[in-house]
Formats: C-alpha cells, sequence, structure tokens
C-alpha cells in the first residue's frame, strides 16, 4: 500500500484519532533506510523509480489546501508517508512550516512523527519539534533487528538505536511491533523469554512516556508472519505495566 499524495485523509487512526497523513517521499515506491518484513509498502528494493520528493513550496501548498478544505476535526498531522520521513533533507523546515499552518487552522491538533528512530543523531531538532514523538524499536536484540527491520545501512543496530533513544531522557513514545514468521530460511520471533528481557530492559533504560505495542494490521509481504492476539501481547507487557509504565496494545 503505497500513498499517491503529499497529504492524504484524514483517516482514522487506531492510535492517534482523526490523522491527517503527511507523505515526504515519492509516490510511488517506498524509500527508507529500514526494509521491513511486515511493511505495508512492500520492500524497496522491487521498486523502481525516477521520482522526486517533494519541495518544501510544493509541501507547504499542499497542506495548507488540505487544512483549509478538512469538513473534520484533526486530532493529528502525522508524518509517516512511503518509508522513513526523517530521510527527506529538509525535514526540519517543513515541520516548522507544518507547526505554523497548524496553528492557524487547528491550533489543538498535535504534529505526531512515526520514524524508525535511526536519524535522531542527525535530524533530532526537527524530532523535537513535533508533540508526538514515536519512535519504534522492534528488538533489542541485533540479530533479530537484523531480520525483522532488515536496515539497508550496514551501522544501523539495536544498541546504536537505544543509544540515540537514550538522549530524549523518556520525552518520547517508544512503539513496538510483536510478530513472529520466516523470511528466505530464517525464522525471527522477537516474543521469546530472551528476546522479551532484553526488551525489557531497552525499555527501562530509554524510560519513554508511553510504551505502544501493537500486531500486524495489513497485508505484509512476507505471508509467512503470525498476527498476534491481543491477549498474547497482553501477557508479553504485563511485567513492564506491573513496573508502572504506560503499555497501550493496538492488536
Amino acid at each position: 500500500m503505497l500513498f499517491s499524495r503529499i497529504i492524504y485523509g484524514p483517516i482514522h487512526s487506531r492510535r492517534l484519532g482523526n490523522s491527517l497523513g503527511i507523505n515526504l517521499l515519492p509516490s510511488d515506491r517506498k524509500i527508507c533506510n529500514f526494509d521491513c518484513v511486515y511493511c505495508e509498502c512492500g520492500f524497496a528494493e522491487k521498486m523502481a523509480s525516477k521520482a522526486t520528493l517533494p519541495t518544501v513550496q510544493e509541501y507547504t501548498m499542499a497542506l495548507e489546501e488540505a487544512l483549509q478544505q478538512a469538513d473534520l476535526d484533526i486530532d493529528t498531522i502525522t508524518f509517516s508517508g512511503n518509508g522513513e520521513p526523517t530521510l527527506h533533507p529538509n525535514f526540519l523546515e517543513i515541520v516548522q512550516v507544518t507547526r505554523t499552518l497548524r496553528d492557524r487552522y487547528f491550533p489543538n491538533a498535535k504534529i505526531s512523527l512515526l520514524s524508525n528512530a535511526t536519524k535522531i543523531s542527525t535530524k533530532k531538532e526537527a524530532i523535537m519539534l513535533c508533540d508526538n514523538r514515536i519512535l519504534k524499536l522492534d528488538s533489542a536484540v541485533d540479530t533479530t533487528l537484523q531480520l525483522i527491520d532488515r536496515p539497508v545501512e550496514h551501522d544501523l543496530t539495536a544498541e546504536k538505536i537505544i543509544e540515540n533513544l537514550q538522549t530524549f531522557a523518556g520525552d518520547f513514545v517508544l512503539q513496538t511491533c510483536f510478530l513472529r514468521g520466516e523470511y528466505q530460511g530464517k525464522k525471527f520471533d522477537n516474543t521469546t523469554p530472551n528476546e522479551l528481557q532484553a526488551w525489557y530492559e531497552a525499555v527501562k533504560k530509554t524510560n519513554p512516556k508511553q510504551v505502544m505495542v501493537y500486531a500486524i494490521d495489513r497485508q505484509t509481504p512476507v505471508k509467512t508472519i503470525e498476527k498476534l492476539t491481543f491477549e498474547e501481547i497482553q501477557s508479553l507487557v504485563l511485567p513492564l505495566q506491573e513496573q508502572g509504565f504506560d503499555v497501550q496494545i493496538f492488536a
């Protein structure tokens, strides 16, 4: 599933309410430094395009038009789209524009960012301008993260992501997708006791203000992925809830 426009929606998000989506990437392919086995946009290497990224001017015009024409309340303006939003070279300027237009048309709306947390060291100023910083960690065990998230850049490791998350001093939302499956003859499962213990420790180290955990909800490029039930996920996060962490389950 790819988004064909810069602005899409508003759509009702199970996590964010009425969400006006923002796609800062090409309309016909994914651009991401992860190539996750569960990505609704499919695998990046199977899509070819000469499309360019939207300019700041094009984005500004598209967002203002969408806000002017919105016929229902918008709870959040959400950076997501066909890949990793923070890869746009003008991400800081785009977030600044978004804040200005949000204040003009929907001052009560939040600005949310759904990110894989890999560009914290270079895009932190822009990330901090977003109200909801929803940053991903699918596994605290690097071998599993490599199987599930399939980083394109070789230096992207679970340890590095956790270190970067710690720089927010807890002022972010951590999101994790729990899943099991197999791809190219290799099994992955981030719900084993070893995985969970490492994930618990990462949550404690980073101390997010909220943890969002979820199961796959849409079609995935790998067909062997198992969708976990609400009850299964609830049992996985119970130890964190008992320690006082705010854990929201979406399954």
